[in-house]
């Protein structure tokens, strides 16, 4: 009998994350917040509540954002991807953390030559950010740029990971109405806050 699928929140410095998943095999990562579109919960779908068992896709993912993981040991099933997607997907999945790749160089690993652009098109369909790492892939002059979450998100998980130095073209922060970052949280409440650690 296949496992139910299951649905976990899990909250992190860049917002709550909502992750869809079966056993070990994740399927959607949504951010929950306004204005960011949202693929929805899956019918039938069954809520797990922490503390989540050791090895789950949430208690991966809790452990990404502590620190405590560098990598996960999942695997992503998309709902919907076309053979194009899936191969980038499986190429960028390679990228390690605390390494890029540019949108040309992972169109050339990917066996699709000079299909820069359409790389990029299959971040922005990425349904399942992190764990399909869209956030390490950067412009060609190594800068910061398209993320649909948030370029602010995207230079987060690229410290969080060690990546730096690397350029950025914006200034942008979060949108107002939005997530609160730890240092905003800090100011709040005349604290420093504490980054997590970075492998």
């Amino acid at each position: 009998m296949a496992d139910p699928v299951e649905i976990a929140d899990v909250p992190s410095p860049i917002g709550t994350f909502r992750i869809a998943y079966q056993g070990s095999v994740v399927r959607v990562v949504d951010l929950l917040e306004n204005g960011v579109a949202q693929t929805g919960v899956p019918a039938g779908a069954v809520r797990r509540k922490p503390p989540f068992s050791t090895g789950s896709p949430p208690r991966q993912l809790q452990e990404y954002f502590r620190g405590d993981r560098a990598e996960f040991e999942l695997r992503t099933a998309p709902e919907t991807a076309s053979e194009f997607d899936r191969r980038v997907w499986d190429v960028l999945c390679a990228v390690p953390a605390g390494q890029t790749v540019t949108y040309s160089e992972l169109a050339r690993r990917s066996g699709f030559g000079r299909s820069a652009r359409a790389v990029g098109g299959a971040m922005a369909r990425n349904p399942i950010p992190i764990v399909i790492p869209c956030h390490r892939v950067v412009g060609k002059d190594r800068s910061i740029t398209g993320y649909g979450l948030g370029l602010w998100r995207k230079r987060w998980l690229l410290d969080h990971e060690g990546a730096w130095p690397l350029r950025s073209r914006s200034a942008e922060g979060p949108r107002p109405g939005g997530q609160t970052t730890l240092d905003e949280v800090a100011l709040q409440h005349g604290a420093t806050a504490r980054r997590p650690r970075s492998r």
